[in-house]
C-alpha cells in the first residue's frame, strides 16, 4: 500500500521500520475549550488508517495525545477562576464523551504533557548537553537553531520566511529571533513545575517529541496532524527529535486538510466554530462520517449548510435499502467478496476513503435493481456492505432504529407535507405545471423537494 509522505512530497510504498508492526501516534486536541469538526475530523481520520492498517495485518500502537498545559489553557483558567489541571480534566472529560457520541475510536495509548514533565525535562537537559538548546537568565530554554542545519526540511522554509505567521516573544532572551522555547519560565500565578531552570513549564513542541520518545523510543513509522502543524509544530518536532538521536525521527509524516465553513477558515475569532456536541444533536454518527470523508483526506473540506443534511438524506436511504433487504431475505448469510477487494485497493491508495464512498452508489442502485427482482444478491451485497464500510464507522446500526430516529430528527411540518403529497399526486396525474408551481411554494416554505423513483426526499433549506 502507499501513503503520501508530506517530508517527501509524494506517495511511498509503506514499509514500517519492523516488519509486521506499525508505530503511530497523532498530535491531539489542546483542552482549551470543547471539540469541534476539526478536532472530530483528524480524530477519524487517524483512527480509520489504525483500523485499516490492522485490517491489512499489522500489529498497530496508535497514540494520542492532550494538551493539558499550555497559554491558552492558563488564559481559560484565569477567566472562569478554576485551577488550570482542574479546567484541564473537565474539559478532557467533554471532548471524551463527544468524541465518544460521534463513534470515534479510542487510541492505544492516551499521552498528556503534564504525566510526562519528568519525560520532557531530561529531553531538554541532553539537548543542553549535546549543545543544541540554550537556558536563558530567566529561566526560559531554547532550542538554538542554528545547531540543526536540516531545519525546514518537512516546511520546505527557509530563515528568510521561516518567521511567516510564527510568534515572536522574549527576542532578547534568545539568541536568534527564530530559536524556539522548549520550556518557559512561570509567571505570577502560573501552574508550574521544579525544573533544573527554575519553576516552569513545557513548551507546546517538546511535549509531542518528549511523549513520542518515552512511549515508543526513538523512531515512529507515522506522524499525523493537520496541515496547520506542519510549520512549526512538526518542523520543531523533527528538529529536537533528530538533534537528540542522530536518526531520522519519522517514516512517514501525514498531514490531514483543514475544517472551511461556507469557504471561511474555521476560526473562533471569526465565530464560526463548529461544535461537535451541536452537530451530534442533530446528525448521526453515520452522516459525520459520510460527509467527512467522502474527500480525499488531504484536501479541505467545505462545511456548508447543505453537507450534513444532504450525507444524512443518502445514509438514510441506504440504510432503507439495508433494511429491505434484510426482511426480504433474513437468512441469507452470503458475501459479495468482491466489494471488500475494491474498498481495500481504494484505501491501499493512500486510504481514498472518498473513492470507496463514491462506489456506494452503485452499489446500492444495484441493490435497489435487484430487490425488485426478488434476487438474494441483494442481501449478499448489504451483508458485504455492512461487513466492509463498518471500518469507516458506517452501517453498524439497525436499520429501523437508525430510521426511525433520523425520521424523528428530521420531522417535517404536515402543512409542509401535505403540499409534498399533493405535489406527487400532479406529478402522478402529469400535470406538470401544477406540479412546478408546488414545487415553488415548497421553496418558499423553505423545502427543497428532490424526486425519485419511489416517492420523494425533502430537504431543510
Amino acid at each position: 500500500m502507499k501513503i503520501y509522505n508530506t517530508l517527501t512530497r509524494r506517495k511511498e510504498e509503506f514499509v514500517p521500520l519492523e516488519a509486521g508492526k506499525v508505530k503511530m501516534y497523532a498530535c491531539g486536541i489542546t483542552v482549551s475549550g470543547e471539540a469541534h469538526i476539526g478536532h472530530a475530523f483528524q480524530a477519524i481520520l487517524y483512527d480509520i488508517f489504525r483500523k485499516f492498517l490492522e485490517k491489512k495485518g499489522y500489529a498497530v500502537t496508535y497514540a494520542r495525545n492532550y494538551t493539558d498545559v499550555d497559554d491558552k489553557i492558563i488564559a481559560r483558567s484565569r477567566e472562569t477562576g478554576i485551577p488550570a489541571d482542574e479546567y484541564a480534566k473537565q474539559m478532557i472529560a467533554k471532548i471524551d464523551a463527544a468524541m465518544a457520541r460521534a463513534d470515534v475510536g479510542e487510541p492505544t495509548v492516551w499521552l498528556k504533557a503534564t504525566e510526562n514533565i519528568g519525560n520532557i525535562i531530561r529531553f531538554v537537559e541532553a539537548l543542553i548537553e549535546k549543545g543544541h538548546a540554550y537556558p536563558a537568565a530567566n529561566g526560559d530554554v531554547y532550542f538554538d537553531v542554528d545547531t540543526f542545519p536540516a531545519y525546514g526540511q518537512l516546511s520546505g522554509r527557509d530563515k528568510e520566511d521561516m518567521l511567516d505567521g510564527v510568534r515572536v516573544d522574549n527576542d532578547d532572551e534568545k539568541k536568534h529571533p527564530y530559536d524556539f522555547a522548549l520550556w518557559k519560565a512561570a509567571k505570577e500565578g502560573e501552574i508550574s513545575w521544579d525544573s533544573p531552570w527554575g519553576k516552569g513549564r513545557p513548551g507546546w513542541h517538546i511535549e509531542c517529541s518528549a511523549m513520542i520518545r518515552a512511549a515508543f523510543g526513538e523512531q515512529i513509522d507515522i506522524h499525523g496532524g493537520g496541515r496547520d502543524l506542519i510549520f512549526p509544530h512538526h518542523e520543531n518536532e523533527i528538529a529536537q527529535s533528530e538533534a537528540l538521536t542522530g536518526k531520522q525521527f519519522v517514516r512517514y509524516w501525514m498531514h490531514n486538510g483543514l475544517i472551511k465553513v461556507n469557504g471561511q477558515k474555521m476560526s473562533k475569532s471569526l465565530g464560526n466554530s463548529l461544535l461537535l456536541d451541536d452537530l451530534m444533536d442533530k446528525f448521526s454518527p453515520d452522516a459525520l462520517k459520510f460527509a467527512l470523508l467522502s474527500n480525499n483526506y488531504r484536501n479541505d473540506v467545505n462545511v456548508t449548510d447543505e453537507l450534513f443534511p444532504a450525507a444524512e438524506a443518502h445514509v438514510a436511504r441506504f440504510y432503507a435499502l439495508i433494511g429491505r433487504a434484510e426482511q426480504m431475505f433474513p437468512d441469507e448469510k452470503g458475501m459479495e467478496k468482491a466489494i471488500d477487494e475494491k474498498f481495500d485497493a481504494a484505501m491501499e491508495d493512500d486510504f481514498n476513503t472518498a473513492l470507496a464512498l463514491a462506489d456506494l452508489f452503485g452499489y446500492f442502485k444495484e441493490v435497489a435493481r435487484l430487490l425488485d427482482a426478488g434476487d438474494a444478491k441483494a442481501r449478499r451485497m448489504t451483508n458485504q456492505i455492512r461487513a466492509t464500510y463498518s471500518l469507516l464507522g458506517l452501517f453498524k446500526r439497525d436499520p429501523a432504529a437508525y430510521l426511525a430516529t433520523y425520521e424523528k430528527a428530521e420531522e417535517i411540518p404536515a402543512d409542509v407535507l401535505a403540499v409534498a403529497e399533493e405535489r406527487k399526486a400532479a406529478r402522478a396525474a402529469r400535470d406538470w405545471a401544477k406540479s412546478d408551481e408546488l414545487r415553488e411554494k415548497l421553496k418558499a416554505m423553505g423545502y427543497a423537494v428532490k424526486d425519485a423513483k419511489d416517492g420523494y426526499t425533502l430537504t431543510k433549506i
